[in-house]
């Protein structure tokens, strides 16, 4: 018998590495938002209008890595396509963001994109998140 999706969640501790570097992300994503807001409103930001939009974009991708992180921490199947991707994408961030020498930003997300992935990869986390047949 297979396992159900709560029950996976609970056996699989590499699940929950993976869920909380989703979780330190989407946080991240919101202390971006909030250094954004601040640039803004002090007439540093690039341009208001551009400052007002890349905030929007910060917000709902913050949103989507958070639910994504939701669905990985409750063993959802659907999750691990959007959490793999996302850690990728993080990991290719998180190298630009070294090689421009911003390693108060680079590091941590290199540390939670491969940490997420080493979490998604585990075998008990690849069978918690197969579908049931």
């Amino acid at each position: 018998m297979g396992m159900r999706s709560s029950e996976g969640a609970r056996a699989t501790p590499m699940l929950r590495v993976a869920a909380a570097a989703l979780a330190a992300e989407a946080v991240g994503l919101c202390v971006a938002v909030v250094f954004n807001l601040i640039d803004a409103a002090s007439g540093q930001a690039w341009t208001t209008g551009n400052a007002i939009g890349l905030t929007v974009v910060e917000v709902i991708v913050a949103v989507g890595v958070a639910w994504i992180g939701s669905g990985v921490a409750r063993a959802r199947p659907w999750s691990r396509t959007p959490a793999v991707m996302t850690q990728l994408f993080t990991i290719l961030i998180a190298i630009w963001l070294l090689q421009a020498h911003r390693y108060g930003w680079g590091s941590p997300a290199l540390v939670f994109g491969l940490a997420g992935l080493a979490g998604l990869f585990a075998p008990a986390s690849l069978r918690a998140l197969n579908r049931e047949r």
